[in-house]
């Protein structure tokens, strides 16, 4: 492993930017806030066009907190108040 004096500069758009909070929240329970989910949707671009060889490893650092924007977050469903046991989260997790 060694450093590299290349570097690539993507733009991604928000409605990629907004999937992979919602994304990174449901896979690893994280709710960052959406400049931090722009670098991980601009890393999974490069890996879903190949852009990436499997060998390389890619670091992405997620700061802030994803309450700092709540008015742009929406997962698509209603907020349904669930009871503070662990039964309940991990069935409104459906898991």
């Amino acid at each position: 492993m060694g450093w590299s004096r290349g570097g690539l500069i993507e733009a991604v758009g928000d409605d990629e930017i907004l999937a992979m909070q919602l994304l990174i929240a449901r896979r690893e329970g994280v709710f960052c806030e959406p400049a931090s989910a722009a670098g991980v949707a601009g890393v999974a671009r490069l890996a879903r066009e190949g852009r990436l060889n499997a060998s390389e490893t890619v670091v992405c650092v997620l700061t802030g907190h994803g309450l700092k924007d709540p008015e742009i977050f929406s997962a698509g469903d209603e907020v349904r108040p669930i009871n503070p046991d662990p039964a309940s989260l991990l069935a409104a997790m459906q898991l």
